[in-house]
């Protein structure tokens, strides 16, 4: 890969942008300004404090409620505040499970325990922590004891129960287990309670998370046989937050649910395990081989079950009420105080932590100290920038989706963007967000030099896109779930971006007690040159929404945009339709035909329901009037206007991303309201975009798919209104 990426990288280098002489948003004078500052901003950005940060924030497990969690407030709390912020901790009270019982059991045809412990590792003192480490399991999962014979689901995701009813394989009243990956977690233990199961295992297969990538930990960085991913099971694609407190903040005294009317805890019973542990398990199943895509790494037959295998999995929790901390530090800004950019990464972790969050959280903490420096000599903000380290996000985004419940109506007046960062590693810049940010962040990643290639961090992304097939260009990916952003854009309309490197420190550490200093310093960004590259790119992106003259929303990507989605659920619709009718075409000449089972008689396959037309053109025409109204606004020297036209401008783009929102949310999880972005409702952190229709197309929901059209043709209309209210102002 290296090889043949580096004369790609020599020659998109020699176009690269290494000076950018105008600023979207800003005019040919304040971009000197700005380049001179974003300059100064980078010289100062130290590696060093982040190597030190983040062996105290990692030196012990932090999950929500520890202690260790609380100090590591207080002491960046104590760091902003000698940095010149204004500082507060939000604190929120929310439900937590600790596991007290975890027992599962092979029980027939011959017997084995699990051993459900990770072991330390030589060279590693962090592993060696003992009790301060939290047990592996999955948070939200139910209490449970149930026995019953194991199936086979191998990623437990849709395609994978289509495949076992074609070989006439049910789950119900068995117990599943499912490879981590193909899907976030928690769909899982979703699909197979749906399905009859009534309990779920998830275990790392080696193939995926383990020896078959590369050498294990300590050795290398993949997944030893002990490593047990935890996680969230919490049916987040419904609402995430507090499960008690859904759509409003889980205050001291807050109105709660009761735990068995929570939507989002799960129905059955979920456990992650090893790999170690799952060997005995997959050895004892016997009935179909699995079918090649379905087979892991392990040394064994991959057989689906049911049984002869039999299993006894046991899980009782501690339900309790913990505090959730969040640090909140303010910058105020000189000429737009009420005008916030909010900038926030987690500071929660499953047992240290060091990767996931805290290399995010340090790049924070350094972009803030270095803005709030340059604030000091002279260059304060135009706009109020806002720090948060939000605590909570591992067992459901749930500090900053509680502070987000408790703060939509100043957050929807006075927000301009939320810039989120997570976890982060050597590699390529990703960037995903709302696409009116796409031109901008595409300058910005332009103007940061890659620590290791030497050329822009945009031109290496784009041909890294090319070595993969892809197009060279620098685009936004679109936002599902699975980090801080969801409440900002999905649920309260905030144009929102994630930020992160990655792509070249692959490990199996993640959520494991592995995630250490040790590993992170040894594999996944020695030196953290990739943590200066995100505090600088995070960084300009933050200075740029606070200081410029007309807030760089652009409109034409983001048109763009929404007719390429347009056409591929449209384009999904005629595929189904033709598959359909090539189904029914050959069931009709009795020349295709089903196998139900090997020993049975082959039986025909059943017709399928036709697919109907559905009638787009409400979409279709409201797209083709944006575009005109884009293309009169695009036009428009928006930097020649007086100040007071400037600002009622501000005012109106601010509001854009709200504009994109429906009351009543999406068909069945109104708690998410953005109509062009959501995670999919059976992908978990994965998005589907256009979500309303694209997802009753998928599900065959006709009449709803029909009416969905209807509802994102309002919303479209809506934005249009709002983009000739613009033209209004530049005319």
């Amino acid at each position: 890969m290296k090889n043949k990426l580096l004369p790609l990288l020599l020659l998109l280098g020699t176009i690269s942008i290494t000076a950018q002489d105008k600023i979207i948003g800003f005019s040919d004078k304040a971009s000197k300004t700005q380049v001179q500052l974003e300059a100064d901003y980078e010289k100062q950005l130290s590696a060093n404090n982040l190597d030190q940060w983040m062996k105290l924030l990692a030196a012990e497990p932090h999950w929500v409620g520890t202690e260790y969690g609380e100090a590591n407030v207080k002491w960046m709390e104590k760091q902003f505040k000698s940095w010149g912020y204004k500082t507060k901790i939000d604190t929120y009270h929310v439900l937590f499970p600790y596991p007290k019982v975890r027992v599962l059991e092979l029980t027939a045809p011959t017997q084995y325990t699990a051993k459900l412990e990770a072991v330390p590792v030589e060279g590693d003192p962090y592993t060696a922590q003992g009790d301060k480490l939290l047990p592996s399991y999955n948070a939200f999962s139910t209490d449970g004891d149930v026995e019953a014979e194991l199936v086979f689901v191998n990623y437990g995701i849709p395609s994978d129960y289509e495949e076992l009813e074609k070989l006439g394989i049910d789950v119900k009243g068995k117990i599943v287990i499912a490879k981590y990956y193909g899907s976030w977690r928690g769909i899982k233990p979703k699909l197979a309670a749906e399905k009859g199961a009534i309990g779920c295992i998830i275990y790392s297969d080696p193939e995926d998370d383990g020896y078959y990538q590369g050498d294990v930990y300590p050795k290398g960085p993949y997944k030893n046989k002990t490593g047990v991913q935890r996680g969230s099971v919490m049916d987040m694609p419904l609402y995430p937050g507090d499960v008690l407190t859904p759509g409003y903040a889980a205050t001291k005294d807050a109105k709660r649910l009761k735990r068995e009317e929570a939507p989002t805890i799960t129905k059955i019973p979920v456990l992650p395990i090893s790999y170690e542990d799952a060997q005995p398990l997959l050895e004892a199943l016997e009935g179909p081989v699995a079918p090649a895509s379905w087979r892991g790494a392990l040394p064994l037959t991959y057989h689906i079950g049911p049984g002869p295998a039999k299993v006894h999995l046991k899980l009782e929790f501690d339900w309790q009420l913990k505090p959730a901390h969040n640090l909140i530090a303010t910058l105020e800004g000189d000429e737009f105080p009420d005008e916030w950019v909010i900038r926030g990464n987690h500071h929660d972790a499953w047992v240290h932590g060091a990767s996931d969050p805290i290399s995010g959280m340090v790049a924070l903490m350094e972009e803030a100290r270095v803005v709030a420096k340059l604030a000091k000599a002279g260059n304060k903000p135009k706009r109020t920038l806002v720090y948060c380290a939000w605590d909570a996000e591992e067992p459901g985004l749930i500090g900053s989706t509680e502070w987000v419940e408790d703060h939509i109506p100043e957050l929807k007046e006075k927000a301009v963007a939320y810039i989120n960062t997570d976890g982060n590693s050597r590699g390529y810049l990703g960037a995903g967000g709302s696409h009116s940010l796409q031109a901008m962040v595409s300058q910005v990643a332009h103007a940061v030099t890659d620590p290791q290639k030497g050329v822009s961090v945009a031109e290496r992304r784009k041909a890294a896109n090319v070595i993969r097939g892809g197009d060279n260009t620098f685009a936004l990916s679109a936002l599902g779930s699975g980090s801080d952003y969801t409440p900002f854009i999905q649920h309260t309309g905030i144009a929102s971006l994630n930020l992160g490197y990655g792509g070249e420190g692959s490990g199996g550490e993640y959520h494991t007690i592995y995630d250490t200093y040790s590993h992170y310093t040894r594999f996944k960004d020695p030196g953290f040159d990739y943590g200066v590259a995100l505090a600088n790119t995070a960084g300009r992106i933050s200075l740029r929404l606070a200081n410029a003259e007309v807030l760089p929303f652009e409109l034409t990507q983001w048109h763009s945009t929404i007719e390429t989605y347009l056409g591929e659920v449209m384009k999904t619709l005629e595929n189904m339709r033709a598959e359909v009718e090539k189904h029914n075409k050959l069931v009709k000449q009795d020349t295709y035909q089903l196998v139900m089972d090997p020993k049975k008689p082959i039986a025909p396959a059943k017709m399928k329901d036709e697919v109907p037309y559905l009638d787009f053109s409400p979409i279709q025409n409201v797209v083709a009037d944006l575009k005109k109204s884009i293309a009169t606004f695009s036009k428009a020297d928006v930097l020649a206007l007086s100040s007071a036209k400037k600002a009622q401008l501000n005012q109106e783009l601010m509001s854009m991303e709200q504009v994109l929102l429906q009351d009543k949310g999406l068909p069945r999880r109104d708690w998410f309201k953005h109509q062009i972005y959501a995670p999919g409702f059976y992908t978990g952190y994965g998005v589907k975009t256009l979500p309303g229709v694209r997802e009753a197309i998928e599900q065959q929901e006709w009449k709803e798919a029909q009416e969905q059209i209807g509802v994102l043709a309002t919303t479209l209309k809506n934005f249009d209104a709002q983009v000739q209210q613009l033209n209004s102002i530049v005319q």
